[in-house]
């Protein structure tokens, strides 16, 4: 399967200690099997950092999937929301899971005031699941935990 990731850079070497901590799955290198998404989340760090937008593609052989400690969410959950939740909020910035991938939808780009709203008591878990959903529709992202997992994407 290919696999997009929308970057502002050619990223030749995966190095899973430059990738961002409190993200929706912890600490990963994060893809797309949507080429189009991919290139969305190029253009918009292109414009924040005013630079050009890089799609880097990847080849995944999905059989591997089953080598993996493999966590998926085939929907907005409560059970996603809690994982996403934690993650963006672990003060230490750790990954909370021990998967080598996790698949699942993208939360909302506008999660911190959803967080900010819920810890304040002005909204309910339930409100911010529902406030957490990407506004565009349901979207997904692999989200690639593990130098292990990391190793066995193929630069194209």
């Amino acid at each position: 399967m290919k696999l997009y990731h929308g970057s502002t850079v050619d990223v030749q070497r995966i190095e899973l200690t430059k990738s961002k901590p409190n993200k929706d799955f912890g600490r990963a290198f994060y893809l797309s099997d949507d080429e189009q998404q991919a290139l969305e989340m190029a253009q918009f760090r292109a414009e924040f950092d005013e630079t050009s937008p890089v799609v880097n593609v990847y080849e995944f052989d999905e059989t591997l999937f089953q080598q993996f400690r493999y966590k998926r969410f085939e929907e907005y959950s409560t059970e996603w929301a809690h994982f996403v939740y934690d993650h963006r909020t672990e003060p230490n910035g750790l990954t909370l899971h021990d998967y080598d991938i996790v698949y699942g939808p993208i939360a909302n780009d506008r999660i911190g005031a959803q967080i900010a709203r819920f810890k304040q008591g002005y909204i309910t878990f339930d409100e911010f699941l529902q406030r957490i959903k990407y506004i565009k529709g349901i979207t997904f992202q692999y989200a690639f935990c593990t130098q292990e997992a990391i190793d066995k994407l193929i630069k194209l």
